[in-house]
């Protein structure tokens, strides 16, 4: 007889992540299959990562990125099919991006949440897209089991107003130009992990996701209060290809400039982040192992910024208890954990150095000296255990 099993989804801007959680006594069991295909950014080198092993991707190919992306779905759907084994699929969790002003928890998607959702593309255009390809992939290899939409937006819905408003008419709020929030998936995670892990974790909490997307929330009482990210997944760090923060000027000289919308756009979040300021990659790992000098300075912007708004979200917090790295560059590179450290040293945080370089992603670590006076850790995210519980709790 056959197990029932969710399998969670995340179809983002450069990879896709997985992972296949049995089901057992109504609650889940680890993941037996998880994985990731990545390298699908422009000119990344694809590969999969299952279960602790590689696979070979280079077939996977297209005419553009995303035909590319397509063909990397259906394969993708041919290999946990093949991996699955005696477990039958009875839920498909996904995040998405972006929820909107519609969407703070999570739910089953009908063609009418489809078409709502779609309509959000255009605040995260290196995402939401992505996202919704993936439901829709799925939803074909799967017609008859339920897809799941899990909000990136929703943890952030405790926002008080004077975190989600704009220095704009209220006529444009209401017509939702507003603070949204991006990761909440990654920092709902986080924020329960932290919960088993630390006391201090329902004090002031400044967690930081690191990745190709990269953004800090600072959360009370387990709650988020304000984060980097805003109207779109565009604003805040400095990121993989993102620029971050930017002076709305800046667009508007664009404009004056001739330049089209659509050009901007691939500028924005395409050709911008450690990817424009190295001239070489969007990858942190690549930019690790690079001597050219630019690639030097796109590390060191991409950590001032963090310490800059690092800075401000401390002083919305009114002081700090307790620093959370993860994300990809969070969980793994601890150069970069080192760096951000020493420039918010200033608060009280001191790092123990072993501890550091110990902490690789594989399980949550303390990495404060014992004489610091904010604990600081390195805690591996699982956004899609998140999404699976919830499509759990919907299917049920």
């Amino acid at each position: 007889m056959s197990q029932p099993a969710i399998l969670s989804v995340n179809s983002g801007s450069s990879s896709i992540k997985f992972a296949l959680y049995p089901v057992q006594n109504n609650a889940l069991a680890p993941a037996i299959i998880s994985g990731v295909l990545e390298g699908l950014e422009p000119d990344g080198q694809i590969r999969l990562r299952m279960n602790q092993q590689s696979l070979p991707a280079d077939h996977i190919s297209g005419e553009n990125d995303d035909a590319r992306f397509t063909a990397a779905l259906q394969w993708l759907h041919q290999q946990v099919s093949l991996h699955a084994g005696s477990f039958t699929i009875c839920a498909v969790a996904h995040r998405i991006v972006h929820g909107g002003g519609h969407y703070a928890a999570s739910c089953a998607v009908t063609p009418d949440v489809l078409q709502t959702l779609r309509s959000y593309e255009h605040l995260a255009p290196l995402h939401q897209p992505h996202n919704l390809d993936g439901v829709a992939a799925f939803a074909r290899a799967y017609p008859d089991v339920p897809q799941i939409a899990c909000f990136d937006t929703g943890f952030h819905a405790t926002m008080p107003d004077d975190e989600t408003r704009f220095a704009l008419p209220l006529r444009e709020h209401e017509q939702g130009v507003r603070r949204y929030g991006f990761h909440g998936l990654s920092y709902r995670f986080v924020s329960h992990r932290l919960s088993e892990l630390s006391v201090r974790a329902s004090g002031r909490v400044l967690m930081a996701h690191l990745g190709n997307g990269a953004s800090l929330c600072a959360m009370r009482n387990g709650e988020s209060i304000a984060t980097t990210m805003g109207f779109s997944a565009l604003d805040g760090l400095m990121m993989g290809s993102r620029c971050g923060q930017l002076d709305p000027g800046v667009i508007l000289h664009w404009l004056d400039q001739g330049r089209d919308r659509k050009s901007i756009e691939h500028l924005l979040y395409k050709e911008s982040g450690l990817l424009g300021v190295s001239g070489i990659s969007a990858d942190m790992r690549t930019l690790r192992a690079s001597d050219a000098p630019q690639a030097a300075a796109a590390i060191s912007q991409f950590a001032y910024r963090i310490r800059r708004e690092a800075g401000g979200l401390t002083a919305v917090l009114q002081g700090l208890d307790v620093l959370a790295f993860t994300g990809g560059i969070g969980e793994h590179d601890a150069q970069l954990r080192a760096d951000v450290v020493q420039g918010l040293s200033y608060l009280g945080l001191k790092l123990d150095a072993a501890a550091n370089r110990a902490a690789t992603g594989d399980a949550a670590m303390a990495i404060h000296a014992p004489d610091s006076s904010i604990e600081i850790w390195v805690v591996p995210t699982d956004e899609g255990m998140i999404a699976a519980q919830d499509a759990l709790a919907l299917i049920n």
